[in-house]
């Protein structure tokens, strides 16, 4: 297919999931939409090197150690440490997701379908990227493909549940306002800006070519320091680990790809990555995995609600708010925003009683969906993929 052909053809299609997700309110995702469109698209004729055609696949395989060293920008040790507790819980969640998918899922589905599995459930495209090419590299296609169908479905088990359970805790949150909750006090806690060992650069020197430079930088270096484990390691983890480091110390910016214009054009070409699994899914292969994947996305909501449920009780936290904070696993930002607000609009007869909702049940909920999905489930799907 001709090049600009093909990235006008790609760019269409997430257009329109994009404009689905907007006129569902999220119900059904860009991710789910645009990924029907294109299993659909190759089942009706649509070459399968539209992504390699396009020149997207590339620029996402070679962009995908950035992409982890920003995430890392976005990780902020003072606000993790003042959310203590609901950091505990979500880690607790993704490692129950990961034992009960692949204990029970492997004894069921298979090993190799289990280790797949488990990533993609407690997290997002970055888990589901080092799984799938782990799953390539040994040409277990269905695999693959498996792993990028729980990507897109798991948002339809994780909301109802998170939904629900938010819903609950909004309505105690009203009946017991007033009330001092270990994590209000933790959020009251505040600090001064630490002075960071390297000094901020200047806002005229914050150039597009500049700050990407020295993303680039930081994930060469970390890819080359993950080369040094000989592979015990995985390289995204590590460059993840970068990130944050080089935040702490100054050298790089909070989210310098967005500050940079250039974060939503890279996370396209690294969907496509995710996506280019699709070209080699048949209708067939698609019946096949329809029980493994609704088995392993049940497996997985069983396992984050019980360790979630179990660490909450230990640190004080109601086992609604706990079950909440382990569902975002399944649906990351921004439904970790969206939910909280349409839970607090449902719940709350006036404005006084929303921000109330808001501002006891929303930033667990954005803090718990980077915890599973941005660190978490990156990490276990560094150790997952050594099983597959």
């Amino acid at each position: 297919m001709n090049g600009l052909l093909a990235i006008l053809v790609i760019l269409i299609a997430f257009a329109a999931g994009d404009f689905v997700s907007y006129m569902t309110k999220a119900t059904f995702s860009m991710l789910f939409t645009t990924a029907v469109i294109f299993l659909v698209a190759f089942w009706l004729g649509l070459p399968a090197t539209i992504f390699t055609d396009s020149g997207l696949l590339t620029i996402g395989m070679l962009t995908m150690s950035m992409l982890l060293v920003n995430m890392g920008t976005l990780i902020s040790l003072r606000e993790l440490a003042q959310q203590w507790r609901t950091v505990l819980i979500a880690l607790s969640a993704v490692v129950g997701i990961g034992l009960l998918v692949y204990l029970v899922g492997g004894a069921i589905f298979g090993k190799q379908m289990a280790a797949a599995a488990a990533p993609p459930i407690s997290g997002g495209v970055v888990a589901a990227l080092i799984v799938s090419a782990a799953a390539k590299a040994k040409a277990l296609d269905s695999v693959a493909v498996f792993a990028t169908l729980l990507l897109v479905t798991q948002t339809f088990f994780g909301t109802p549940v998170a939904s629900y359970c938010l819903k609950k805790e909004a309505r105690m949150v009203l009946d017991n306002r007033g009330s001092n909750t270990p994590d209000e006090k933790e959020a009251a806690v505040t600090e001064e800006p630490k002075k960071k060992l390297i000094p901020e650069l200047k806002k005229e020197l914050r150039t597009n070519s500049l700050l990407l430079a020295k993303v680039a930088l930081i994930a060469f270096l970390a890819t080359k320091a993950a080369g040094l484990t000989n592979g015990a390691v995985n390289a995204l983890i590590v460059c993840l680990v970068f990130g944050v480091i080089a935040r702490e110390i100054g050298f790089l910016e909070k989210d310098p790809m967005t500050m940079a214009n250039s974060q939503g054009f890279v996370m396209i070409a690294l969907l496509t990555v995710i996506f280019n699994n699709l070209s080699s899914a048949t209708p067939e292969m698609l019946l096949s995995l329809i029980g493994p994947i609704i088995g392993c996305l049940a497996l997985g909501v069983i396992g984050l609600s019980i360790f979630s449920a179990v660490v909450g009780k230990l640190l004080g936290i109601d086992i609604y708010m706990s079950i909440a904070i382990g569902s975002s696993a399944l649906f990351g930002f921004p439904g970790t925003f969206i939910i909280p607000n349409e839970v607090a609009t449902v719940i709350a007869k006036n404005d006084e009683e929303k921000k109330i909702i808001l501002d006891a049940i929303l930033p667990k909920m954005i803090i718990a969906g980077f915890v599973t999905v941005s660190i978490a489930s990156v990490v276990l799907a560094g150790v997952m993929a050594k099983f597959i």
